[in-house]
């Protein structure tokens, strides 16, 4: 008995050392990095490293049969896990998005180093992220995990709504900051395509989880998206902030008509144009452009909608084909009969278009025709206030184009094409684009900020004061 007892005090005592050896190892550092910026790597980590891409599909994806996505979408954290971090027993937990793939929440608070290895393969190897990211954006996914989740049932409702608790009113003032790039109403960026158009409310509405993350985070490679951990915004922001956001519109058909206007296949996200000649390009026998030009209604009815008898009245765009301006007073079912044949068969473009591009076009040509001739002069002059046109170039433009509009040539090498040049040779062109925005690109539509024809002319008079090469 007395043994017994002497044996237990000697492994208490052992235990005790152990403890207190445990507690004097050295322990190892806690890693340093950015916790936001681990949450756009969570979102999309190709783009915040500048990587292109993976082409595979990642390791782990075989081992689900529920979703069908592959390539570069199998490698997104969010994918996995959900925008809401519970995985199957969250937002994807059924859909199209549904893997079975657990959540990561338990990474809250967790010691990042563990996280750091377990982003190394430490528990699975096919989980090993280090032959696609550095160290560095390892240690910032895994100081987001450690850190910056939160249950967003605390602003989100199971039917996607936000908690009772929002205040749209409250919601408005911190848009404030949001609508220098997104348009007073969410609509200046079309985040997808024409054909199923995509705006802040649009997001807001269908996945606020993902509304959430971003607003938290910003979007991952546009680094002048300010990110709402940087500045402290509480719970109760985020659920006005998406009260308000769920309020606005979903569409834009007058700037997404003037989109197809422009490059109608670009527009919608189609690769090509159809092939050959539009039919009814026969029918004239001025013009030598060839091919899917030939399909633009821009090319027979003008940038300033004249067609003949505007600035294509004459050169090489000179088709002969009357303008749409006269147009804008028909009535929606003439407008339709016009665009889906029932006019004319050769003028049919339903084969192409869904009913949705139709009415977005009938729109355009109802609602966002003006004469240009009060703003554009016949030497190509602009009728404007450059130093106004200033401030809003600075406001918007300047994060793509750069200081002098050149940091996007749309040419080549041989014969570069920046604002400068294109505000010069054709500001029709340039003020149909600043209103609408670019064809199958994220750029800002102008009409969208609250611009109005005088304040996008005053902008096409500044960017004439840009070099042209």
């Amino acid at each position: 008995m007395h043994r017994k007892k002497i044996l237990s005090l000697v492994l208490v005592a052992l235990g005790v050392l152990a403890l207190i050896l445990a507690a004097c190892a050295p322990q190892q550092p806690a890693p340093v990095g950015n916790p936001a910026r681990g949450g756009q790597l969570y979102d999309r980590w190709w783009r915040v490293v500048d990587a292109d891409a993976p082409v595979e599909d990642h390791p782990l994806w075989a081992t689900q049969t529920t979703n069908t996505l592959t390539g570069g979408d199998t490698w997104r954290c969010k994918e996995c896990h959900g925008w809401d971090y519970k995985g199957k027993d969250g937002a994807y937990g059924s859909g199209s998005h549904l893997t079975g793939f657990i959540g990561v929440m338990k990474m809250d608070g967790k010691d990042p180093n563990e996280i750091l290895a377990i982003l190394k393969g430490s528990t699975n190897p096919d989980h090993d992220f280090s032959s696609v990211m550095d160290e560095q954006a390892l240690i910032d996914i895994a100081l987001f995990l450690n850190q910056g989740l939160i249950d967003d049932a605390a602003i989100v409702n199971d039917d996607k709504s936000p908690q009772a608790s929002g205040k749209a009113e409250a919601g408005k003032t911190i848009f404030a900051l949001c609508s220098t790039c997104h348009g007073v109403d969410g609509t200046a960026i079309n985040f997808d395509n024409d054909s199923a158009p995509e705006y802040l409310g649009t997001v807001a509405s269908d996945n606020p989880w993902e509304f959430v993350h971003k607003a938290r985070f910003g979007q991952p490679g546009v680094g002048i998206m300010p990110a709402g951990v940087s500045m402290n915004r509480s719970t109760q922001e985020y659920i006005d902030l998406l009260a308000f956001v769920q309020s606005l519109p979903a569409d834009s058909p007058l700037t997404e008509g003037g989109r197809l206007y422009d490059k109608w296949w670009a527009a919608m996200g189609i690769k090509d144009p159809p092939a050959g000649e539009h039919p009814l390009w026969a029918t004239q026998t001025t013009s030598e452009i060839t091919g899917g030009d030939t399909w633009r209604c821009k090319e027979c009815h003008g940038w300033d909608y004249k067609g003949r008898d505007g600035a294509y009245g004459s050169g090489k765009h000179f088709t002969g084909f009357p303008g749409v301006m006269d147009a804008a007073s028909m009535s929606t079912a003439e407008l339709t009969a016009w665009l889906n044949g029932g006019k004319n068969p050769d003028h049919d473009f339903s084969t192409f278009m869904e009913e949705a591009q139709i009415n977005m076009l009938v729109t355009f040509i109802q609602k966002g025709l003006e004469d240009r001739s009060a703003f554009i002069n016949e030497d190509k002059s602009v009728n404007g206030s450059a130093e106004h046109g200033e401030t809003l170039y600075i406001s918007v433009c300047i994060r793509c184009h750069g200081s002098e509009g050149r940091d996007i040539n749309f040419g080549d090498d041989t014969e570069p094409e920046y604002l400068g040049t294109v505000a010069n040779d054709n500001p029709w062109e340039t003020l149909h684009k600043a209103s609408v925005g670019q064809p199958g690109r994220k750029m800002p539509a102008g009409l969208n900020f609250g611009w109005s024809l005088q304040d996008i002319a005053d902008l096409v008079a500044y960017l004439q004061t840009f070099p042209v090469k």
